[in-house]
């Protein structure tokens, strides 16, 4: 009889163990204050009308005594939203095949952390983030890109002795993944 065993180091994490609550705006109704409520597209959860409401710049915490009922019971009840390595994740899968978008994937199915993941002009994401220098595999198309666009995503993850940057156009273009040595200190 064969048995399969499988090594898991991380206790079962997974993409369905690692999603992420639902958030949503918080905001008061104008006329009637102390009272906070979860903000939806055009209103509340509860169904004030936006006009109605006072936007804050926090997110609504349905634990909070002044948190609405119905909007804490409807907040609560919303569908969970994917985790980082399950959207980058996602997001890779239309890269050109290679073994270090191989690796990279891999890494992310084990739950290894996206350590930095923003937009913004090419040309700083290059100067402050990428560490352009320091890539080996994939550095020609990843420093033509940076060179090529305006704006663009940039993601960058650590997994053993491998540094690797995911390289996301703005228009949802085929992203890139390039990888260098670890600086391990």
């Amino acid at each position: 009889m064969l048995a399969r065993v499988i090594h898991d180091p991380d206790g079962g994490w997974s993409f369905a163990t690692a999603r992420e609550a639902a958030s949503f705006g918080a905001g008061e109704l104008t006329s009637v204050p102390g009272v906070e409520h979860a903000m939806a597209e055009s209103g509340t959860l509860c169904g004030i009308p936006e006009h109605q409401v006072t936007r804050y710049m926090h997110l609504f915490e349905p634990a909070e005594p002044q948190a609405c009922p119905e909007c804490r019971q409807r907040a609560e009840a919303a569908p969970t939203k994917p985790c980082a390595q399950e959207r980058l994740h996602d997001r890779l899968q239309a890269a050109d095949p290679g073994q270090g978008r191989d690796d990279l994937l891999a890494a992310l199915r084990r739950g290894v952390k996206v350590g930095l993941w923003l937009r913004g002009p090419a040309a700083t994401l290059a100067r402050h983030y990428a560490d352009l220098d320091s890539l080996t595999e994939g550095a020609e198309p990843a420093i033509e890109a940076f060179n090529t666009t305006t704006n663009l995503g940039l993601a960058r993850v650590e997994d053993g002795a491998w540094r690797f940057i995911a390289v996301l156009p703005e228009d949802d273009g085929r992203p890139l993944v390039a990888r260098g040595p670890r600086t391990l200190s």
